[in-house]
């Protein structure tokens, strides 16, 4: 650490008491009851900031204006998701490409016109000349969330109309970056195991015949290699995580910097950094890292009264990471169930038994069933919690040889469709500013001269 560093460290460090109780906020019971923390309302839904024809989540119904549990449904254009997933399953046939023709254009490609996609996305993996050199090798990251944020900022300096927010350049660059994203992100993941892990650099060129999910593998292994089922398991994460409403955090982060006006690299980069935030994207780590803490501390993993009281010792804060929190139980919008925790955990258990990984599946579904009703008896609530897509994401990632560095990044490597889909439905339609309101709860006081400031 250099002299200046340290210097502004421990002055920093002085300050941080203080601040503390400057920043600490109390307010009359009128007030804080009339704040809605989270743009959440009391009865737990959320507040309607707009109207959306891209996805819609709904995990209750209503009966006379009370919200009542319900299993969840996911659609994307109005079309469910779990279906999209199964027919594609069913016909051993790669969806993500799909899933984002359908996300964009808010209907589904001809064969003919899915082809023609899948051409444009395969030359939008090529990045600018000197990028990776210049953008990602020369300014190494020890997060790759971080050096996306930073990539995508930086295309706009290699985008010849960046500010053109016309229908035809905002699908073009959305294009460019549903293409370059899985690229950048394996490029940084690989300058970042050597700079700081110690590892030796490679980088691989991806090839124009492959899907999205079969190009990532090939280009973040070392030795370029993948099994069809593995390339065709990342293929439904990818489709299950492309969307999720327009009032998610980070896709909604995207539509406001939208409302502005600002150009799509600014959008999708405040998205890119939402996104990294532990209670949104990086929660699949936070889950997978919870499951081997339990494991390692279970002599008999098949032993629910053992397992029950660990889970007791987690939900106490004083196990695990002292959160407090089982992750991967409970959702803002379903309450019955995730549809895509459901989808996941069934192809999860299917690859758990390929690969010998059926123990460790067990367990995590013992994690939901138990720590679901802990969490049931602790509330008081009427039904367990559900289990969340995070719950067995990191899990099949594991499976799947994917480092926990890669996890939240591939994250935004599906969801990038969702976000330009919000990001050009905003702008052609929005046509206001969001512009939330605060209410000031400070105390007036007046202005003192410096001379007459004392301590």
């Amino acid at each position: 650490m250099t002299d200046f560093h340290r210097e502004i460290k421990e002055y920093a460090a002085s300050l941080g008491e203080e601040l503390r109780s400057r920043y600490a906020i109390s307010a009359p019971p009128s007030i804080e009851n009339n704040v809605k923390r989270g743009l959440r309302n009391a009865d737990g839904t959320g507040v309607i900031a707009g109207l959306t024809k891209v996805g819609s989540v709904q995990g209750y119904s209503v009966e006379d204006g009370v919200p009542v549990p319900a299993p969840g449904r996911l659609y994307y254009r109005g079309i469910n998701v779990m279906d999209i997933v199964e027919d594609h399953v069913k016909n051993g046939a790669f969806g993500y490409e799909e899933v984002s023709f359908l996300l964009l254009m808010g209907r589904l490609p001809e064969k003919k016109e899915l082809e023609a996609f899948d051409a444009v996305l395969s030359l939008a993996r090529q990045l600018p000349d000197g990028f990776t050199e210049d953008m990602i090798i020369k300014a190494p990251s020890r997060d790759v969330m971080n050096k996306l944020a930073r990539s995508v900022l930086a295309l706009y300096s290699y985008d010849d109309n960046p500010d053109d927010l016309s229908a035809e350049n905002l699908v073009r660059q959305s294009i460019r970056l549903i293409g370059a994203f899985p690229v950048i992100v394996a490029n940084a993941y690989a300058v970042k195991r050597h700079y700081f892990d110690g590892k030796s650099l490679y980088i691989h060129i991806p090839r124009e015949s492959l899907s999205v999910s079969e190009n990532f593998l090939r280009i973040v292994r070392q030795d370029k290699s993948y099994t069809p089922d593995e390339a065709h398991l990342l293929d439904i994460m990818l489709m299950l995580h492309a969307e999720h409403g327009g009032g998610n955090n980070s896709a909604f982060a995207c539509r406001v910097l939208s409302s502005a006006g600002t150009d799509t690299y600014s959008a999708i980069a405040a998205a890119v950094g939402s996104l990294k935030g532990p209670l949104h994207g990086g929660a699949s780590k936070a889950a997978v890292d919870m499951f081997y803490d339990v494991r390692d501390h279970l002599p008999d993993p098949e032993n629910e009264t053992v397992l029950r009281a660990y889970l007791e010792k987690i939900l106490d804060g004083k196990a695990g990471d002292g959160s407090g929190k089982i992750y991967g139980l409970g959702h803002a919008v379903y309450t019955e169930s995730d549809p895509r925790a459901l989808l996941l955990k069934k192809y999860a258990g299917q690859m758990a038994e390929k690969n010998g990984k059926a123990e460790d599946f067990r367990l995590m579904s013992e994690i939901e069933r138990v720590g679901g009703k802990l969490i049931q008896e602790r509330k008081g609530l009427e039904y367990p919690l559900c289990a969340n897509v995070d719950m067995y994401s990191g899990l099949v990632y594991h499976m799947l040889g994917i480092p926990d560095d890669l996890l939240t990044p591939l994250f935004a490597i599906a969801r990038i469709s969702g976000w330009c889909a919000h990001r050009i439905e905003e702008v052609l339609t929005g046509g206001r500013i969001m512009r939330p309101a605060y209410r000031s709860v400070a105390q007036k006081s007046p202005y003192v001269p410096l001379d007459e400031r004392g301590f």
